[in-house]
């Protein structure tokens, strides 16, 4: 499931009005915030993570496992910020960030 660049640059064009809707903190990757990005993911398709650690090696290491674990696409890393992206099953367009 590769992006091609003109889809990055789409999506990164709708994700920089977005806010982040998933927070991670010290507790890094638990159950709860993974529950929490998967449905996110499957509501909107196209969301914003912030993840607040200082250590830029672990931050880069949670993206790489956050893509891995719920099969999604990175978009785009800014400093803390990552863009994800993953199809939505039955996207509901009142939801979707691509549809509205």
């Amino acid at each position: 499931m590769s992006l091609t660049n003109a889809q990055k640059k789409q999506y990164r064009l709708i994700g920089h009005a977005l806010n982040p809707v998933v927070m991670i903190a010290g507790n890094g990757l638990t159950e709860t915030v993974l529950t929490e990005v998967d449905r996110a993911l499957e509501d909107h398709e196209l969301i914003k993570v912030r993840i607040s650690i200082a250590d830029r090696e672990v931050r880069t290491a949670l993206i790489e496992e956050i893509s891995k674990i719920m099969k999604c696409e990175t978009v785009q890393t800014i400093g803390k910020v990552a863009l994800f992206y993953r199809a939505a099953l039955e996207p509901n367009p009142k939801l979707s960030n691509l549809l509205r």
